[in-house]
């Protein structure tokens, strides 16, 4: 009895074996399409991952990884120990939860007011005119931010014939969170409301025509047919924000620092560039990194477990 189970076993599993051969004999072409990104991906994502072990010695150029001292988790220690932890972690935290929470609903309204717009024409035209800040470099966004927040720019000027007396915006730290936050919704709401337009648009009409001869308004058109159409894309795009909430981008918050507004502008991937290329300690700029994405896979599994049990099953995985 026994030995006939196994034997239908394996029956059972070369059968299936055999079936996603043919499947992928069948469908070769669209596999060798696939090939190029699978490609990239091992070499550009899990092939640096081998580097991840510096975090866990003294890394030595010279004696290279694996000659190198086994030091343990010493350098996770020596960040969670340091005196700039708590500062450099919670303005990261902080950057990062309200950008989230400020910059995730932008989009959805976006999208839901330019589904309003019936004249093709005018909804185009509006769209060229909101997805274009997300094409301009981060640097000139910055430069930008420099010229029309300066105490000689525009901004400053209106202020100055309110008050009598300019704001320091780019120097003072109170105001760079805000200014980081501001500045990526205008550049990025646009762009990001694409999934959203792209949804609504395969909503029924027949559903409003038969919602208007109900007597329902604009609002619970919305609420009842619009908001549950993109509903899970709405789990999935909050629950990848959410799983990066720590990986805020280098490059703007570098540029935007000022010796003034360091306080708050330090974050984790600044202070990883600083410590790693500036500083040439390697192995601890390697063991913050790795730290922050520790932060973010918890973070990931967390909010997407929360998801899925308040949006009845609906999640990332």
């Amino acid at each position: 009895m026994h030995n006939s189970i196994e034997a239908d076993h394996r029956t059972m599993v070369t059968k299936h074996k055999s079936s996603m051969l043919d499947y992928v004999k069948k469908h070769y072409f669209l596999y060798l399409l696939l090939a190029p990104a699978v490609i990239l991906t091992l070499i550009f994502k899990y092939g640096p991952m081998y580097g991840a072990i510096i975090a866990f010695k003294d890394f030595s150029p010279i004696k290279g990884i694996m000659g190198s001292e086994w030091v343990g988790f010493y350098n996770f220690e020596k960040f969670l120990s340091s005196p700039n932890f708590e500062v450099i972690f919670m303005n990261t935290l902080k950057l990062s939860f309200f950008g989230l929470i400020l910059s995730f609903p932008v989009p959805i309204l976006l999208a839901l007011m330019l589904n309003q717009v019936r004249r093709a024409g005018v909804k185009k035209n509006i769209q060229l005119f909101l997805y274009a800040p997300n094409f301009i470099s981060v640097v000139v966004v910055v430069g930008m931010l420099f010229i029309f927040l300066s105490p000689t720019g525009p901004i400053n000027q209106l202020f100055n014939w309110i008050t009598g007396e300019p704001i320091m915006f780019m120097s003072r730290p109170e105001y760079f969170r805000w200014i980081y936050i501001l500045s990526d919704i205008w550049t990025g709401a646009g762009w990001a409301s694409i999934i959203y337009v792209a949804a609504l648009a395969n909503v029924d009409p027949e559903l409003h025509n038969a919602a208007n001869l109900d007597g329902a308004n604009l609002l619970q058109r919305i609420r009842h047919i619009d908001l549950p159409t993109i509903r899970p894309i709405m789990a999935i795009v909050f629950i990848l924000a959410a799983g990066g909430i720590m990986s805020i981008g280098f490059e703007k918050a570098y540029l935007m620092q000022t010796a003034m507004n360091l306080p708050t502008s330090e974050i984790i991937p600044t202070y990883v560039y600083k410590i790693g290329l500036q500083s040439g300690d390697y192995a601890y700029s390697a063991a913050v990194g790795l730290f922050n994405s520790l932060i973010n896979v918890i973070l990931l599994v967390t909010v997407n477990f929360i998801v899925k049990k308040l949006n009845d099953g609906d999640g990332l995985y």
